[in-house]
């Protein structure tokens, strides 16, 4: 907020280097780094994390994967909604995949909770896109402010800081529009 309107900032931060919390969170890192090398943000909190995610529950956590949701993750073209369906029960629940998501939005709200840190966002962090809307009542949950919050001596101070959720899809469309109008 600059007194008188929000202004957005370009970045390429999601693809900062991933920092673990945890024990399981240095196994993903030491997993996916063996499949991929370099192991960014979006790694493991984008849309295109999420079949990975479901792939570490299974093999290095050691969860069990449902079968009628392994088969249909094993021939999707689009893995991310099936995976993100099955975590919510639509038609099957699996467990591995609810806590696939449970991974993606932990890191997710520890990595929100830094960005508001490191620019002191006292006007609140939105988080926009297709995984946010999809996973919104994770979100909501109490453990999803707690790793957002867990910022040590300054975990008071980011807690005064909002988080909101964009749900409308077109919010991308929206601002370009805007920005050409405006003439920035």
């Amino acid at each position: 907020w600059t007194g008188t309107r929000y202004r957005a900032y370009p970045s390429e931060g999601g693809h900062v280097d991933f920092a673990p919390r945890n024990a399981r969170e240095g196994s993903l890192l030491q997993w996916l780094g063996a499949r991929y090398g370099h192991v960014s943000y979006e790694r493991v909190c984008s849309g295109m994390a999420i079949p990975d995610l479901y792939r570490f529950m299974r093999e290095v956590v050691g969860m069990d994967a449902d079968p009628v949701v392994a088969a249909r993750v094993a021939v999707s073209d689009e893995p991310t909604p099936v995976i993100v369906e099955a975590a919510f029960g639509h038609d099957v629940q699996c467990p591995t995949c609810h806590a696939a998501l449970e991974v993606f939005v932990s890191v997710l709200a520890a990595e929100a909770g830094n960005l508001a840190l490191k620019v002191l966002a006292t006007g609140g962090v939105y988080l926009a896109g297709g995984m946010p809307r999809r996973v919104l009542s994770l979100l909501e949950r109490d453990e999803f402010r707690a790793a957002f919050c867990d910022k040590g001596q300054f975990g008071a101070l980011v807690d005064r800081i909002p988080v909101h959720v964009v749900t409308n899809p077109r919010i991308g469309l929206i601002g370009a529009i805007r920005r050409g109008v405006e003439g920035e």
